[in-house]
């Protein structure tokens, strides 16, 4: 491929920029954590699967830095135990460490104990590893829904000062639909922060545009437009996530996944990177923190 960086750089382009900047974001987990396997892998096996979750980080790594970008790393708890240097380095580089929990349960399975025991150990895991305040939360499978928002009083009990864990939209696995579209305080007089998951309006629907498999199996152009129209006509900025597998399309097969699964997983990682470089290139980017707490700075 013919990178666009030949032509002209991210920081020329910043010079006289006037465009809203965007939050681009990554939830760094393995390609056996997602939730479209978890009744294929068992978490028993984890540890004896080929790990791909640094090489993988390490490429989302590289191609920030090509159009000098910094974004906001979910991390899990599991990635952040063994590979320990890998997060040092993507805090070291002026990224945000965010908590994405210890080892992907849906806050959706978990008691209140059980997701306050979650989100306080990755929390002191995360800022022992980095040596700063840990401060933001995105749950497993965006599994925070109308029926355990109290999960989100207890991620500012615990310290935290955003969640981006509600998407505000209907989907087989997860989706709160009458949640708002952008950035909210779900709690009385609190400063916390809700930031879901970019969509866009069309014909009365809420549509998703911030990533991941709709991402994958849509035209680029359709995304551009979405989120070029919450930039222009919402006057918001946008949500965009990814996982380092996504642009991983050597990983191992799971063969005995179902076809749905296997769809949603599989469907074009060999085209995705290239278009999250094209993404870089037409719209401006920062870290989650930087565009939602610090705007008004």
């Amino acid at each position: 491929m013919t990178s666009t960086a030949q032509h002209y750089s991210k920081t020329e382009m910043d010079l006289d920029d006037t465009r809203i900047i965007n939050a681009m974001t990554v939830d760094v987990e393995d390609y056996f954590h997602v939730g479209a396997f978890e009744n294929t892998i068992s978490r028993d096996d984890w540890d004896q699967l080929p790990c791909r979750v640094e090489r993988n980080t390490n490429r989302s790594l590289e191609l920030f830095e090509r159009y000098n970008i910094k974004a906001t790393f979910f991390v899990l708890g599991w990635v952040c135990e063994r590979y320990p240097a890998l997060i040092r380095k993507i805090h070291e580089l002026g990224h945000e460490v965010a908590s994405h929990s210890i080892d992907h349960k849906r806050v959706s399975n978990l008691s209140r104990a059980e997701f306050v025991e979650d989100i306080t150990k990755s929390k002191k895991l995360l800022e022992d590893t980095i040596g700063v305040a840990v401060i933001g939360y995105r749950a497993p499978s965006f599994s925070i829904g109308q029926d355990n928002i109290w999960a989100l009083e207890c991620l500012k009990e615990a310290g935290y000062l955003y969640s981006s864990s509600v998407y505000p939209i209907r989907h087989d696995h997860y989706g709160m639909p009458d949640a708002p579209r952008f950035a909210f305080n779900p709690l009385t007089r609190s400063e916390f922060l809700e930031m879901p998951v970019t969509t866009f309006e069309f014909m009365n629907m809420k549509l998703p545009c911030g990533g991941g498999g709709y991402f994958r199996l849509l035209p680029y152009p359709i995304s551009k437009f979405a989120m070029k129209r919450v930039n222009e006509n919402d006057e918001e900025a946008c949500i965009f996530y990814f996982h380092p597998w996504e642009i991983d399309p050597d990983q191992p097969r799971q063969h005995n996944a179902s076809l749905k699964s296997k769809f949603r997983h599989y469907t074009n990682l060999d085209v995705m990177e290239k278009k999250i470089e094209r993404l870089l290139v037409d719209f401006r980017w920062g870290r989650m923190d930087d565009v939602f707490l610090r705007r008004n700075d």
